[in-house]
Protein backbone atom coordinates (compact mmCIF):
# COMPACT_ATOMS: atom_id res chain seq x y z
CA UNK A 1 0.00 0.00 0.00
CA UNK A 2 1.08 3.55 -1.05
CA UNK A 3 -0.24 6.45 1.17
CA UNK A 4 -1.28 9.52 -0.56
CA UNK A 5 0.18 12.56 -0.36
CA UNK A 6 -0.97 15.85 -2.25
CA UNK A 7 1.68 18.72 -2.80
CA UNK A 8 -0.64 22.14 -3.58
CA UNK A 9 1.15 24.64 -5.86
CA UNK A 10 -0.23 28.13 -6.77
CA UNK A 11 0.00 28.94 -10.98
CA UNK A 12 -1.65 32.18 -12.58
CA UNK A 13 -4.90 30.33 -13.39
CA UNK A 14 -4.88 28.73 -9.51
CA UNK A 15 -4.23 25.65 -7.56
CA UNK A 16 -2.65 22.50 -8.74
CA UNK A 17 -2.78 19.56 -6.25
CA UNK A 18 -0.74 16.71 -7.07
CA UNK A 19 -1.70 13.46 -6.00
CA UNK A 20 0.62 10.61 -5.20
CA UNK A 21 -0.08 7.42 -3.97
CA UNK A 22 -3.35 5.05 -3.02
CA UNK A 23 -6.56 7.22 -3.35
CA UNK A 24 -9.04 5.11 -1.35
CA UNK A 25 -11.82 4.70 1.59
CA UNK A 26 -8.94 5.44 4.26
CA UNK A 27 -7.44 8.34 2.09
CA UNK A 28 -9.92 9.86 0.76
CA UNK A 29 -11.02 12.24 3.28
CA UNK A 30 -7.79 13.77 3.54
CA UNK A 31 -7.94 14.61 0.04
CA UNK A 32 -11.20 15.95 0.42
CA UNK A 33 -10.63 18.13 3.46
CA UNK A 34 -7.36 19.80 1.27
CA UNK A 35 -9.66 20.67 -1.88
CA UNK A 36 -12.08 22.11 0.93
CA UNK A 37 -9.60 24.04 2.46
CA UNK A 38 -8.88 25.80 -1.32
CA UNK A 39 -10.54 29.12 -1.50
CA UNK A 40 -11.32 29.64 -5.02
CA UNK A 41 -12.31 32.94 -7.09
CA UNK A 42 -14.76 32.79 -9.88
CA UNK A 43 -12.38 31.78 -12.84
CA UNK A 44 -9.95 30.21 -11.90
CA UNK A 45 -8.80 26.76 -12.36
CA UNK A 46 -8.00 24.11 -10.08
CA UNK A 47 -6.31 20.54 -11.41
CA UNK A 48 -5.88 17.67 -9.71
CA UNK A 49 -2.50 16.06 -11.26
CA UNK A 50 -3.07 12.50 -11.24
CA UNK A 51 -0.39 11.41 -12.95
CA UNK A 52 1.16 9.88 -10.32
CA UNK A 53 -1.71 8.29 -8.74
CA UNK A 54 -1.77 4.10 -8.45
CA UNK A 55 -4.75 3.21 -7.05
CA UNK A 56 -8.45 5.14 -6.79
CA UNK A 57 -11.65 3.55 -5.64
CA UNK A 58 -15.36 4.44 -5.75
CA UNK A 59 -14.21 6.69 -2.11
CA UNK A 60 -11.67 8.75 -4.93
CA UNK A 61 -13.88 9.15 -7.38
CA UNK A 62 -16.35 10.45 -5.22
CA UNK A 63 -13.90 13.23 -4.19
CA UNK A 64 -13.56 14.43 -7.70
CA UNK A 65 -17.22 14.94 -8.22
CA UNK A 66 -17.21 16.59 -4.60
CA UNK A 67 -14.66 18.57 -6.04
CA UNK A 68 -16.83 19.08 -9.18
CA UNK A 69 -19.64 20.41 -7.30
CA UNK A 70 -16.96 22.93 -4.80
CA UNK A 71 -15.71 24.56 -8.47
CA UNK A 72 -19.09 25.03 -9.71
CA UNK A 73 -20.52 26.57 -6.46
CA UNK A 74 -17.32 29.41 -7.08
CA UNK A 75 -17.62 29.80 -10.85
CA UNK A 76 -13.97 28.30 -11.11
CA UNK A 77 -13.46 25.15 -12.89
CA UNK A 78 -11.73 21.65 -12.06
CA UNK A 79 -9.41 19.90 -14.66
CA UNK A 80 -8.36 16.22 -13.60
CA UNK A 81 -5.00 15.88 -15.77
CA UNK A 82 -2.34 13.02 -16.27
CA UNK A 83 -5.28 11.10 -15.56
CA UNK A 84 -4.14 7.42 -15.31
CA UNK A 85 -5.62 4.53 -18.16
CA UNK A 86 -7.42 2.82 -15.04
CA UNK A 87 -9.29 5.73 -13.63
CA UNK A 88 -9.93 6.97 -17.40
CA UNK A 89 -12.10 3.71 -17.74
CA UNK A 90 -14.04 4.07 -14.70
CA UNK A 91 -14.71 7.45 -15.61
CA UNK A 92 -16.09 6.70 -18.77
CA UNK A 93 -18.00 3.54 -17.28
CA UNK A 94 -19.94 5.38 -15.03
CA UNK A 95 -20.49 8.46 -17.72
CA UNK A 96 -18.40 11.13 -15.19
CA UNK A 97 -15.74 11.57 -18.68
CA UNK A 98 -19.12 13.50 -19.63
CA UNK A 99 -18.79 16.12 -16.56
CA UNK A 100 -15.48 16.36 -15.62
CA UNK A 101 -12.89 17.80 -17.68
CA UNK A 102 -10.20 15.52 -18.10
CA UNK A 103 -7.08 16.31 -20.11
CA UNK A 104 -3.26 14.91 -20.15
CA UNK A 105 -1.36 17.81 -19.37
CA UNK A 106 -1.50 21.25 -17.30
CA UNK A 107 -0.78 22.92 -20.37
CA UNK A 108 -4.17 21.31 -22.31
CA UNK A 109 -5.95 21.78 -19.26
CA UNK A 110 -5.37 25.55 -19.23
CA UNK A 111 -5.38 26.36 -22.94
CA UNK A 112 -9.23 24.65 -22.83
CA UNK A 113 -10.06 27.01 -20.14
CA UNK A 114 -13.26 29.08 -21.58
CA UNK A 115 -12.92 32.83 -22.45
Amino acid sequence: MTELTTTIRNTPTGPVITVEGELDHYSAGRLRETIRGLTLRPGQLLALDLGSLTFCDSSGISVFVAAHRQVVATQARLALVAVPAMITRTLGIVGLDQILDVHPDLEQAVRSRPA
